[in-house]
């Protein structure tokens, strides 16, 4: 047991009103009660799928709908449902306004220098599975600074990086070598608000336990899951 793990809070078992400001007074909810586990559990009290009414329930129902399960990420947004909703937009606006398969991979390389497990391997099965394009993967696992990719890819990737990772590093010529490889200013900035986007709900999930979804890490062989495992562990089943 760690130093930290000797301050964990009891257990709540109060009811949980809607935020203040919210339109579903009229909903509770009661959460489960969730202490720090070494197990990947969340870090803090989270609503139950089992007992959540109004905003949360309906977030979970998408989620679910679009999953095939609940995915562990969810219970972090539920007492903040709004924020989800929000993220929701934002996110769809930005993947939907650009290629697609430029928007997985540049979601990858901020997710890796962000040392995301969960997006990580999340835009690897989207990218593989959406895409078409399970080579790419390989490549990254192969070199995971982007070295192993054609060339536009690379400097995208590498783009990508350092943009989630330290964006006030970025200078001119950093954009002027990705307009060099083709891309329009419209399109540096998509890779811009992809990965500044990614570096938000990276820090949602990692700065509230979330871990990766078994059912997640199943869908990759061993040895090309090994190689997305960037920060916490997959959760356990």
């Amino acid at each position: 047991m760690t130093e930290c793990d000797r301050h964990i809070p009891r257990p709540s078992t109060q009811r949980h009103p809607a935020p203040p400001g919210r339109r579903h007074e009229s909903a509770h909810w009661v959460l489960l009660s969730r202490p720090r586990r070494e197990d990947g559990g969340m870090f803090i009290d989270i609503v139950d799928e089992a007992t959540a009414t109004g905003p949360v329930a309906e977030y979970y129902g998408q989620q679910r709908e679009a999953w095939g399960f609940l995915p562990n990420y969810a219970p972090a947004f539920s007492l903040r449902p709004d924020v989800a909703q929000a993220w929701n937009l934002l996110n769809a606006t930005i993947r939907n306004g650009m290629d697609r398969r430029r928007f997985e991979l540049v979601t990858i390389a901020a997710a890796r220098a962000l040392r995301s497990t969960y997006c990580t391997a999340a835009h690897a099965k989207f990218l593989r599975d959406v895409c078409q394009d399970e080579e790419s993967l390989h490549r990254i696992a192969r070199s995971p600074d982007g070295g192993d990719l054609e060339p536009q890819d690379r400097a995208i990737y590498r783009f990508a990086t350092k943009v989630a990772t330290d964006a006030a590093s970025v200078e001119q010529a950093d954009v002027d070598q990705i307009r060099a490889m083709g891309l329009s200013d419209a399109e540096i900035a998509d890779v811009v608000y992809a990965a500044a986007a990614r570096a938000f709900f990276t820090r949602v999930l990692d700065g509230l336990g979330a871990q990766l979804d078994p059912s997640t890490a199943q869908a990759f062989d061993q040895q090309l899951l090994a190689s997305m495992i960037v920060g916490r562990p997959v959760a356990e089943t």
